[in-house]
């Protein structure tokens, strides 16, 4: 089966490891054991039950804890309606694995993570790109979207927060895709690993799980929680699509492992305490990257309303591969090419990791730009 060079991660290989100030990275400052434990209030001394647990297979589909936790991401799920796979890189293409056949046509609203037009185009679906733009806030228009998906779409794929604009789909809007694909009787699949990162209000925006009968959740412990070393997902869904899902996923999984189990359950059941702690660093990050794009000429940029990063116009005659190779070989900053994500003439900047690197790599960046000129 032939698929497409995955843009994004083929970037990181490259560069990730030589850069000194990495403004690419997506994650909140990733806690450690001991971290999730203290904010748990768990004493140390309690790792001593961990050290003797059996390091079987575990619950095939996820423990019962693990379900009723991410149950409580959601309105009105059951642990019948979970299923947990490696990540949410597991969980989308497990997805897709279970509903696209050859020549199915499937609507992929970018930017997005490639996951969601490559392998459906690599099963043989007919792929069609909705683009984004910025000029609408980077918020689909209902009627161009309700055109292309028309009549005989099988499925639609996005994501929401909206990974690297940051901008967040309103639920009167959500419902109006809804209605979209009810018409086609499409399946929505909504890659959610930055819900309960919005910045105002209640930090967990609309599932489409809870919306629409075909609607299908996929979330992660990486960005919410910053715990990706986990490699923990699900998939959230109707118990019809969840039975078939699992049928693909016997053949890839069987389960994860017992350890990420654990501590997954654990960060769920503290969920408001994690949440807290992230939102606060984001706001901090947050802040700095708004005050240097107000004072910086050469960009421009919606300001993301949710999630942990932010797509940064330049304008610079310059292609942004080029921009992001060449800053980074001669400054050491790191920043991830729009191009990477199909839309050039943009970078992806994360803000809620180290601020110092955050704010040292932006006045680098600031002056590097000025000497372009």
């Amino acid at each position: 089966m032939l698929i497409d060079s995955f843009k994004v991660e083929d970037w990181f290989n490259k560069y990730e490891k030589q850069a000194k100030y990495d403004l690419a990275d997506t994650c909140i400052e990733s806690l450690s054991i001991n971290d999730l434990l203290k904010i748990c209030e768990i004493p140390y001394s309690y790792l001593n039950k961990i050290f003797d647990k059996k390091l079987n297979y575990g619950d095939i589909h996820g423990s019962q804890n693990l379900k009723l936790g991410i149950c409580s991401l959601y309105e009105n799920q059951n642990p019948e309606n979970i299923t947990i796979t490696h990540g949410a890189i597991g969980a989308n293409q497990l997805v897709m694995l279970s509903l696209v056949e050859p020549n199915d046509k499937i609507v992929s609203i970018v930017p997005t993570y490639q996951q969601h037009y490559s392998i459906p185009k690599s099963f043989g679906g007919n792929v069609h790109l909705y683009f984004l733009k910025e000029e609408n806030n980077w918020l689909p228009d209902l009627s161009e979207l309700e055109r292309l998906v028309g009549s005989d779409t099988k499925l639609i794929c996005m994501n929401n927060p909206n990974n690297p604009t940051g901008s967040i789909i309103p639920d009167e809007m959500l419902e109006q895709i809804v209605q979209i694909a009810q018409k086609s009787g499409a399946y929505i699949l909504c890659d959610e690993v930055y819900r309960g990162l919005k910045h105002k209000g209640n930090p967990f925006s609309k599932s489409i799980v809870d919306m629409y009968e075909k609607g299908i959740s996929t979330g992660s412990m990486s960005k919410v929680f910053s715990l990706a070393g986990l490699r923990l997902g699900w998939v959230c869904a109707s118990k019809q699509i969840i039975n078939d899902i699992n049928l693909q996923r016997e053949y890839n999984t069987i389960s994860i492992g017992i350890l990420d189990d654990y501590f997954a359950s654990l960060a769920l059941e503290n969920k408001d305490k994690i949440i807290a702690r992230n939102l606060e660093k984001l706001y901090i990050g947050k802040k700095i990257l708004v005050d240097w794009i107000n004072s910086e000429p050469n960009v421009d940029c919606i300001v993301p309303e949710a999630g942990t990063t932010a797509f940064v116009k330049y304008l610079l005659p310059i292609k942004s591969v080029n921009l992001c190779r060449n800053l980074q070989n001669e400054t050491g900053v790191m920043l991830l090419p729009g191009e990477t994500l199909e839309i050039d003439g943009y970078v992806r900047v994360g803000y809620g990791n180290n601020f110092e690197q955050l704010k040292r790599g932006l006045e680098i960046f600031s002056y590097w730009m000025k000497n372009q000129k």
